[in-house]
């Protein structure tokens, strides 16, 4: 197993709740920034006002991602004044399974011994060896967690049942490096859905763009905003106001994806736009492909895509494409403007 799998776990930390309600931050190892600690606190349904009780919620600050498992403790054990707890595990990578699993383990042990101690054994055995065993708290092994299967764990064929030939907006936006919002006031759902939107663009394979749980606070808008182009996700049906924050922005609960005025010129639909839309309905629609076939069918066709904007780039100085460039071959100008935007995107365009 290589070395720098094991090293992608940053930090384990512990939230409580006690019998009189209060919700603290009792232990870390080896430290979390204060920064972070906030927007951790505030993403545990513990510190929380609505009576909702999430088991596990993940999502990314500062391209730290964290994974958060709460649980309710039974009596007895050794944990007498706590009536709840959250184990926070951060990391490097996007894995919300195998961090699942962790989290499980741990949520055991610290129920059973009541200290942090066996658990920060835990995590240092998990961070040298890739692995931990315990015969009543069950075994784990990082090797078991490819990062292929955390990026193919949603469903695609879902996505496009929902939405059908305006999938297409989803891929072009993706495409072309645009903000996604996707509001959703059950955050299970919006984890679902939004996990699965950069299988779309799966020849980048790059997940960094995924802020799947943010609240409308400056520290996390901050931060989003430093990223250029993303897929978020609120809780918050404020967000619809903002369109300062989004290009395009999905209703989920209600099955709506909106164009913002500013995206409405390099997101503009034509002939090739509705081929890529049919061939993603009819790939999802089979019922004999499986979610990766139905991914690999897009990707098929977005390389295609690629090598026809290669090769235009390579007739030109530099290998870079100008707009005069592409007004030479005459493409429908729907065509023409998203060559233009993906060229931008794919940082093939001279500036």
């Amino acid at each position: 197993m290589a070395a720098t799998e094991t090293q992608l776990m940053l930090s384990v930390g512990l939230i409580e709740k006690d019998v009189n309600r209060d919700t603290l931050w009792v232990w870390c190892y080896p430290s979390v920034s204060s920064d972070l600690r906030q927007v951790l606190l505030s993403k545990c349904c513990l510190t929380q006002d609505s009576r909702e009780f999430h088991t596990f919620v993940f999502g990314q600050f500062c391209r730290t991602w964290f994974y958060i498992s709460t649980v309710e403790v039974q009596e007895p054990t050794a944990l007498n004044k706590v009536t709840h707890f959250s184990i926070v595990v951060t990391a490097k990578d996007f894995n919300p399974e195998k961090y699942a699993a962790l989290s499980r383990i741990l949520c055991r042990m610290y129920i059973k011994h009541g200290s942090p101690v066996k658990m920060m054994e835990a995590y240092v055995t998990v961070l040298t060896k890739g692995i931990c065993q315990s015969d009543e708290n069950g075994s784990f092994l990082i090797k078991d967690y490819d990062i292929r299967k955390a990026f193919l764990a949603g469903s695609v064929k879902d996505v496009v049942s929902q939405f059908g030939l305006e999938t297409i907006i989803l891929y072009t936006a993706l495409m072309l490096k645009k903000r996604i919002v996707v509001h959703h006031p059950r955050i299970e759902a919006l984890l679902e859905f939004t996990r699965v939107l950069p299988t779309l663009t799966w020849h980048r394979k790059d997940w960094s763009i995924l802020h799947p749980y943010v609240h409308l606070t400056d520290t996390e808008l901050e931060d989003l905003k430093k990223c250029p182009g993303y897929v978020a996700g609120f809780v918050d049906p404020e967000v619809s106001n903002r369109s300062d924050l989004f290009d395009v922005y999905v209703n989920l609960p209600d099955s709506v994806i909106t164009v913002s005025q500013s995206a409405k010129e390099a997101m503009a639909m034509g002939k090739l736009h509705k081929d890529v839309g049919l061939l993603i309905v009819q790939s999802a629609e089979d019922a004999e492909r499986s979610d990766s076939q139905v991914i690999k069918d897009i990707s098929v066709k977005t390389k295609e895509i690629l090598a026809n904007l290669a090769a235009l780039a390579d007739q030109c100085e530099d290998s870079k494409i100008t707009l005069e460039s592409l007004k030479l071959h005459h493409f429908p100008p729907a065509t023409e403007n998203f060559l233009f935007h993906l060229a931008a995107a794919e940082q093939l365009l001279r500036i």
